[in-house]
Formats: structure tokens, C-alpha cells, sequence
């Protein structure tokens, strides 16, 4: 009686077989506010996450600044323990670039020059030829961006349709909507990409055309200018202002609050941007915001900007005197 030898091939899955599913890594360049923010909020939707960032001081910091972010859930029961070092250990820091070979997905978080105010293309576009030469030419490139133009990005890449902005609303907790920026460059199919990535992460978004401040942030500098008009007028406290947009308009931190979460370091040299951009006076920053700035009362992460902080970033009292 003869053999019968079978090939098994067709009965199983190798890895070689095996397609690889759409961001099952990404990774992030620069981990600084915004950058643990998204960090934290792709890794607790299940992605595996590494950020890289120019020295291990930083990288504890950030991964600190994540745990003790995810701690907040726990102590109010929006995250179980176990959950918590689940998404911890989705998370890796690296200082070189190459470990970044093999992400699906890599978003830019490099912030501005504090010290000259400038938004750093120069140092954004570098970052874009490094990904270039790292990622699979498939792989999407976006930046994280208010006012940077993405097609001034991509201008010097050889794969220029790949790339594409986004804006996370960072200083809205659990704000769950995201604006997607189309570049002149950026193709139907990598549009259609960051749509499947709003939908994983459980966030929505609207398509925003190619422009400095784009929604968001010439809806919120107009406000918090005018905010600042009626504060030096003494129409009203700054408490108050608040507190009638958040219960009377629904704005759950009011724009004070909202500011001092950006940062004033990095609200003033945007609304230079965009003022020099468009040349429209609503978007020059407030006398009193340009006060503020100049004394380095930045907000949150300094303790002081419009309120006073605790170590905690706890309100303790209005800083500005009526």
C-alpha cells in the first residue's frame, strides 16, 4: 500500500502568510506634552508604541508623566491596575531613530524653540528625511500640528503623498475628535488611512483643508483674546469668565484653563504666525497674554499662567489680580 503524503501549506498560516495588520506599531518622534498624550492614548487603545526622543532623562520623564496619567484612571475607576501595565508595556522609548524601522505609522511631535519662538521647520523636515529613509515607502508620515503646513514638509521627500497632519486636541481631555490636514501632496488612500486610525483609538474627526491655525486653534485665539479684553476691562473675574462658558456654553475647562493646559510658551509665538500669516488683529496676542509671557508664567507646567497651580497641576487660585 502506497504513502499518501499531503503538503500541510494550505492548512495553516505561516508567518510569511500571514498579512500584517494595518498599525500594529507606530511610533512617535518627541514625547513632550502633546507627544505623551497621543503616546498614551494610542497605547491604551491597544497599539504598540515606541517614541523616540533625544535623551534618556526625557524618556523616563515621559514614561513617568504617561504612568502617572493612567494612575488618575485608576484612582477613578476608569482603568483597572492590570489594564494600567497592560498599556505600559505596549509603550518603549528609544533615543535612535532606526528602532523606529517596521512602524506602519510615525507622527511628529518635535515643539517649537522655546527660547526664539520660532516652530522649528527646519528641525520637523529633517525628521520627515529621516523617517523617509528608515519607513517602508507605504508607511503614512504625519506631523502633529496647529500652524506647521504639511506640503512645506513633505516639499523635499521622495514619497510626498504619504504624508499628512493631524491635530489632537490636547488640552481637551477626552475631547475624542481629531482634525485631519491634507496636504497639496497627500494621497486619497493615506487620507483614508488616518480615518481608520481616528475610528481604532475611538475618536472622530473632521477633514480640515490646508492652513496655519486650521480650526481650532483661530476658533480658540480669537476667544481667549477677547476673553483677555474683557479681563483687563474688568467686566468680569477670570473665575468667572470660566464659569459662564463652562455651564452656560458646555466649554468644559474654559479657555484660561484651556490656555494654561497649551501653554502660554506656545500660544504666543502661534498667534505671532498666524497674525503675520494673515494679518488680521484678532489674532495678535492680548497685552495681557504678551505679560504673562514675558515673566515665563507659562502656565501648567510652571505652576502660574492665568491661575496657580499646585505640583500637581491643581487649580489654586486666579493669578491675575481684578
Amino acid at each position: 500500500m502506497s504513502e499518501i503524503i499531503e503538503p500541510i501549506e494550505h492548512f495553516g498560516l505561516s508567518r510569511k502568510d500571514t498579512k500584517k495588520k494595518l498599525f500594529s506599531r507606530i511610533g512617535v518622534v518627541g514625547c513632550g506634552h502633546d507627544g505623551q498624550h497621543i503616546v498614551g492614548l494610542t497605547a491604551s487603545a491597544g497599539l504598540e508604541v515606541i517614541f523616540a526622543d533625544i535623551s534618556e532623562e526625557k524618556i523616563n520623564m515621559a514614561r513617568n508623566n504617561i504612568s502617572r496619567n493612567l494612575d488618575t484612571k485608576v484612582e477613578n475607576w476608569g482603568l483597572t491596575t492590570s489594564e494600567k501595565h497592560a498599556i505600559m508595556s505596549r509603550i518603549r522609548g528609544t533615543l535612535d531613530y532606526n528602532d523606529l524601522k517596521g512602524c506602519d505609522f510615525v507622527i511628529e511631535c518635535i515643539r517649537y524653540d522655546e527660547k526664539t519662538g520660532e516652530r522649528n521647520t527646519f528641525l520637523r523636515k529633517e525628521v520627515f528625511k529621516q523617517m523617509e529613509n528608515i519607513l517602508e515607502p507605504n508607511a503614512v508620515i504625519a506631523t502633529n500640528a496647529s500652524t506647521v503646513i504639511i506640503s512645506e514638509l513633505a516639499s523635499d521627500l521622495e514619497y510626498k503623498e504619504r504624508c499628512i497632519s493631524l491635530n489632537f486636541l490636547v488640552a481637551q481631555p477626552d475631547a475624542g475628535i481629531i482634525e485631519i490636514v491634507k496636504g497639496l501632496y497627500t494621497s486619497d488612500e493615506v487620507f483614508e488611512k488616518m480615518k481608520l486610525f481616528c475610528k481604532i483609538i475611538k475618536h472622530d474627526y473632521i477633514s480640515v483643508h490646508e492652513s496655519n491655525g486650521i480650526v481650532s486653534m483661530r476658533l480658540f485665539v480669537t476667544l481667549l483674546n477677547e476673553a483677555c479684553q474683557m479681563l483687563m476691562e474688568n467686566i468680569a473675574s477670570l473665575e468667572d469668565i470660566d464659569k459662564l462658558l463652562q455651564v452656560g456654553y458646555g466649554y468644559r475647562l474654559g479657555v484660561f484653563r484651556s490656555a494654561d493646559l497649551l501653554g502660554i510658551e506656545k500660544l504666543v509665538p502661534l498667534m505671532n504666525n498666524m497674525f503675520d500669516e494673515y494679518g488680521d488683529k484678532k489674532y495678535k496676542p492680548s497685552p495681557l497674554l504678551l505679560r504673562l509671557y514675558r515673566a515665563k508664567h507659562f502656565g501648567v507646567r510652571e505652576q502660574k499662567g492665568f491661575y496657580l497651580y499646585d505640583e500637581n497641576g491643581k487649580i489654586l487660585r486666579s493669578a491675575i489680580k481684578n
